[in-house]
């Protein structure tokens, strides 16, 4: 497997708050039931960076996750969830601040089929946002395993020059897993 940066393997990492546990998905429940988890956390936990989505995020990231399946798919990936599990490429300072009891998977990537792994660089909802039009080349698109190794190789990892969000809205690469298998592998383990 080709590395990253001179490390070998690339790790995924997936950021949670303890009191939820790992690789919950609002986009995973009906709308009737995320609706009241987005709620829920808004009471709970006001002081997270979950707390302060408003009320149209969950179609919009349901819409947006419709791209990124439809474009993976175009591009010969493997999608066998409807909502991916998410996670991001190599540790992102910036992530491991949002939960007010955060903890972390971290997974090497060698654990995966990478044909069943998209990539954005920088999180998905801003990358295909309409109001994001700086032209940079990787807007609106999504990425393959060996797609987003080239980018990394010509842009590095966000949180290494942006990870203040100073220079856009890219603070890290997102990973979309399209299958359980790995994630349910790791979850039996802890």
């Amino acid at each position: 497997m080709t590395d990253i940066k001179g490390k070998n393997p690339m790790y995924l990492y997936h950021y949670y708050d303890k009191r939820s546990g790992p690789f919950r998905s609002l986009t995973a429940s009906c709308d009737a039931d995320s609706k009241k988890v987005l709620e829920q956390i808004k009471r709970e936990r006001p002081e997270s960076m979950c707390a302060k989505r408003d009320e149209g995020y969950i179609e919009k990231r349901r819409n947006c996750e419709a791209i990124i399946r439809r474009e993976f798919i175009a591009k010969g990936g493997i999608v066998k969830l409807d909502s991916p599990h998410y996670m991001v490429v190599e540790h992102s300072p910036w992530l491991s601040t949002w939960y007010e009891d955060g903890a972390f998977i971290k997974i090497p990537i060698e654990e995966f089929d990478t044909r069943t792994i998209s990539f954005t660089y920088g999180d998905s909802m801003p990358t295909f946002s309409p109001l994001i039009t700086d032209g940079k080349e990787y807007r609106k698109k999504v990425y393959t395993y060996e797609e987003i190794l080239g980018i990394i190789d010509k842009y590095g990892l966000p949180q290494d020059w942006n990870d203040d969000g100073a220079h856009g809205p890219e603070r890290y690469i997102e990973a979309h897993i399209w299958t359980d298998e790995t994630i349910n592998k790791w979850l039996e383990r802890t």
